[in-house]
């Protein structure tokens, strides 16, 4: 009896097992696959944004004129300002309100970025950190906002929440409708040096001049679009701006003795320049080999000695730039070169202080040039009559104008670090007229959508100067150390820049090292090429996203690249393919049959092989979440070598590992996966077969680590 009631409930219990069984094989899930298409991350196609990443035919957006006159108060350094803003309302909504920027709010006072920056005590400072974290009077920057009007004079109420500034409307604005207002302000300017900021001016006590960079100075509109409504998030530092296109006309009040640099076509020339320096300026414009020096160092050094206490003007006219900034100093040299962009001619032009030659003279505006051309050749023609470099000791961009570090020591002697530091911040601080001045993406959400495309092209700049050019951002055994870090200070590449830990490599390095593995492993450099400039002709002047930039670099290649963009982007995972076992074959004939029979010895082969081949059986896995191209390297016992590049998609059906047959008629004496490192590969340990065995000091090495 016991037993019957033993067997019936094995019985049971085997029958329960096989139905949980049964239940858990038949339910579903969803698809992990690395290679599902993108339609869930992706936004909706619509008239206004197509499938194809092109602008639809209903694209619109807003357009913002400004009239300015600016006065710079070099003696106690102050700006004020007085302008009109013309908005005219492009999209197809009524606006009951309008968001205005006020980006030097984040110095002021009451401002909230310094409470959400953690800070610790160190155990030494240098003075000037000190001062800068511990003043006792605490820097008074942020807007003076004098008046909101409208035309008439009339107040226009207005509302101020940090660094944003709600105008409010009497009546909306409808649809094709455009409204004016003026806004009148003023602030202290910071000094930069000692205030970190994306500019300000530079103190030096020999003679007592000042540097101005002047950028974010004046009340700027924000974005608004059919993608995020109002781009009125909160500017903290980091995270840079979304703007809109629009025509500037700008009046700036300067010392007499002063050299100035803005955007846009300086319109009273003649009033501003002198006769020697208009003659040299017209050299200048026909001169495509050297820069000519417009305004010299002796008679620059000569300038800052003594001070004007006359004021004059200067008058310039932008149309269709996103932003305006400017530079001024009396200290000020100034050299100048016509570049020939596809037979129209650009003037490259930098501005410096002495102290920042013979390195300025000798690089800065010839890196402007390269700059121009090598972006131009992979974009298109760039549009406007110059690009600046000026020596801002820092590194920030601006429509036609960039604020760049480099400085020799005192002798003027500097080392090649110094040297290429400055011709790469250079390149890349002129690059970004590409991308967002043209290009115009929303930095404040996407950073990578310009720093991570600007890096790339950087790339190609760089390389175009010098042949040897130390990369420092970009190659993929450079990305390395980072991505294979601790994944908890990481974030996807599709992450807002005030998120991310390491800004630098997340929004710069990171992008850019995939955009060169597409281009130089993946797609190769026609197609991708062809891609790259398709969007950026597509959204010059416009607003692309993400979804844009994606889907036209699959649309105009005829790659699907999904998996790519999921994995590299919205994604912290790495690369790693290794190599888990090989066999050898050779066969034999068998009456109608051909055997084969594994050959378990490494380069000794038996010759008596069907055609004379040998055959291997190699076994790849994948310990790194990332999927891409399985790139081999096969030696060959005579001494030769093949290279054979699996696509990524041979990770389609299985994710951990895929075997592959290679037969050759030579024999393999060693297999290497990426030996030139052109994937981004975080473990080269298991990337080799047969494995490479360690010396002897490499064992006590590892015991000891042990």
């Amino acid at each position: 009896m016991k037993k019957t009631t033993l067997h019936i409930l094995t019985m049971l219990l085997v029958g329960t097992m096989m139905f949980a069984q049964e239940k858990i094989t038949k339910q579903g899930h969803t698809n992990q696959n690395k290679f599902k298409q993108l339609k869930y991350e992706l936004a909706t196609p619509n008239s206004q944004r197509t499938a194809s990443g092109a602008p639809g035919v209903n694209y619109s957006q807003q357009k913002v004129d400004y009239v300015m006159d600016i006065i710079l108060d070099d003696e106690n350094q102050k700006i004020a300002g007085s302008e009109t803003i013309i908005y005219h309302n492009n999209s197809k909504d009524e606006l009951s309100y309008l968001w205005v920027q006020l980006d030097q709010n984040m110095r002021a006072k009451d401002s909230k970025t310094p409470d959400i920056q953690p800070t610790k005590i160190s155990k030494s400072l240098s003075k000037k950190r000190f001062e800068s974290s511990f003043s006792e009077t605490p820097f008074d920057g942020g807007f003076n906002i004098i008046s909101v009007t409208n035309t008439d004079g009339s107040k226009l109420s207005h509302t101020v929440n940090q660094t944003m500034m709600r105008i409010n409307l009497v009546k909306p604005l409808e649809a094709s409708e455009t409204f004016s207002f003026k806004i009148k302000w003023w602030y202290n300017i910071n000094n930069h040096r000692k205030i970190w900021g994306r500019s300000g001016f530079e103190h030096f006590t020999e003679n007592d001049n000042n540097n101005y960079v002047i950028a974010q100075f004046y009340p700027r509109m924000c974005v608004y679009d059919n993608v995020e409504g109002w781009q009125n998030d909160q500017f903290w530092g980091r995270s840079e701006f979304a703007l809109e296109f629009g025509d500037y006309t700008v009046n700036i009040t300067t010392p007499k003795d002063h050299m100035l640099g803005a955007t846009g076509v300086l319109q009273n020339e003649r009033d501003v320049l002198t006769k020697k320096e208009l003659k040299r300026l017209a050299k200048a414009r026909n001169t495509f080999d050297n820069p000519v020096l417009i305004r010299t160092q002796k008679e620059a050094v000569e300038i800052e000695k003594s001070k004007s206490k006359e004021m004059k003007t200067w008058k310039f006219v932008a149309k269709n730039v996103r932003d305006y900034a400017f530079a001024s100093s009396r200290k000020f040299i100034w050299d100048a070169m016509a570049v020939d962009i596809n037979g129209k001619t650009v003037m490259a032009y930098s501005l410096y202080s002495k102290e920042a030659n013979p390195l300025y003279e000798t690089h800065s505006t010839r890196a402007v040039a390269q700059t121009l051309k090598t972006y131009s050749k992979y974009t298109f023609d760039y549009p406007y009559h110059k690009a600046i470099s000026v020596d801002g000791q820092m590194g920030m961009e601006y429509p036609q104008i960039c604020f760049n570090p480099g400085r020799p020591e005192a002798d003027g002697t500097y080392s090649d670090r110094v040297k290429y530091r400055m011709i790469r911040v250079t390149i890349h601080e002129v690059g970004h007229n590409f991308f967002p001045m043209i290009v115009n993406s929303d930095e404040r959400q996407w950073t990578w959508m310009d720093e991570g495309l600007n890096s790339f092209v950087e790339m190609l700049a760089e390389l175009a100067y010098d042949k040897k050019f130390p990369i420092r951002r970009g190659y993929p055994k450079n990305i390395v150390k980072y991505m294979s870090g601790d994944q908890s200070k990481i974030a996807p590449i599709m992450s807002k820049g005030d998120h991310v830990y390491e800004f630098g490599n997340n929004a710069y390095g990171k992008p850019a090292t995939a955009l060169w593995i597409l281009r130089e492993t993946i797609m190769g450099k026609e197609l991708f090429d062809h891609a790259f400039r398709t969007y950026s002709q597509r959204w010059m002047f416009k607003h692309p996203t993400p979804a844009d930039f994606f889907r036209t670099m699959e649309d105009a290649s005829g790659i699907d690249l999904d998996w790519f963009w999921r994995g590299w982007f919205y994604t912290t995972d790495v690369t790693d393919i290794g190599i888990k076992s090989v066999k050898k074959y050779h066969t034999k004939v068998n009456g109608d049959a051909i055997d084969f029979i594994e050959d378990k010895t490494i380069g000794l082969g038996f010759g008596t092989d069907t055609n004379s081949k040998f055959h291997y059986e190699i076994t790849y896995n994948k310990p790194g979440g990332l999927v891409m191209p399985i790139i081999v390297h096969f030696s060959y016992t005579d001494g030769t070598s093949e290279r054979k590049i699996y696509p990524a998609q041979i990770w389609r059906y299985n994710d951990k590992e895929v075997t592959k047959v290679f037969s050759s008629r030579k024999e393999i004496s060693k297999i290497t996966i990426d030996p030139y490192q052109e994937t981004a590969d975080v473990d080269q340990s298991n990337n080799s077969w047969p494995k490479e065995k360690k010396n002897k000091f490499e064992k006590f090495k590892s015991k000891i680590k042990e």
